[in-house]
């Protein structure tokens, strides 16, 4: 195998989350009476977490203050409303389950809060993920190489042995940061065109082309 750890962004790579994101960001800027957003707004403001969210969500000069009480708000409502739209990207259970089946450990590294993602992946990918991670007290988020440096040492593999696999800036970087190879994905969060002047290298269309890239 070419890899023997391939390791995946959540939120528009593996799952698409951004009605979710969405219906939450502007539930919380309506119950504070502030502006909503559009679903291209959120979509650019997603990768960095969700409090960077809800920092680019609300009006410009917002305060401190102001911030975290929509931030509050927003994480109670999308607690319990991070599964209302979301689905999974076309061939993508299939992919995770040829990974696991040919011995292929799998992962998630994401900046979605960690409650998050530990619920979207029993829901969605029960059994087919070895290791998952999001946004939580003591880890420092992508770009951040460290939960990427975590799982290396875990597997005890080389990072030669080890893909990323993003769709946004902060996944091309987190890549480039912790030194292991990247596969960026045409179908998620940010135009091909963005993901080109990146310098990605490696771009793919389709769930199928990332088997062949991630075992030949």
């Amino acid at each position: 195998m070419k890899y023997k750890i391939a390791i995946f962004d959540m939120d528009g790579t593996i799952l698409n989350t951004i009605e979710d994101l969405t219906d939450s960001t502007n539930y919380a800027l309506k119950v504070h009476h502030l502006p909503e957003r559009t679903i291209d707004e959120v979509r650019c403001f997603v990768g960095n977490g969700i409090r960077k969210l809800i920092e680019r969500a609300v009006p410009e000069n917002s305060t401190d203050i102001l911030i975290e009480d929509v931030f509050e708000t927003f994480k109670v409502y999308y607690a319990d409303h991070c599964n209302d739209k979301t689905f999974v990207y076309e061939g993508i259970s299939e992919l995770l389950a040829n990974l696991k089946y040919r011995g292929i450990i799998t992962a998630v590294v994401s900046n979605k809060a960690d409650f998050a993602v530990q619920s979207l992946c029993k829901d969605y990918f029960a059994g087919l993920f070895d290791y998952a991670v999001g946004e939580k007290e003591g880890i420092r988020k992508k770009p951040y190489p460290d939960s990427i440096i975590n799982i290396i040492e875990k597997y005890d593999v080389t990072k030669d042995e080890v893909v990323y696999i993003g769709d946004s800036e902060v996944d091309f970087q987190t890549s480039l940061n912790a030194g292991i190879d990247s596969i960026m994905v045409a179908w998620g969060f940010r135009t091909e065109e963005v993901l080109k002047k990146l310098g990605a290298g490696v771009i793919v269309h389709k769930a199928e082309e990332l088997m062949e890239l991630i075992c030949c």
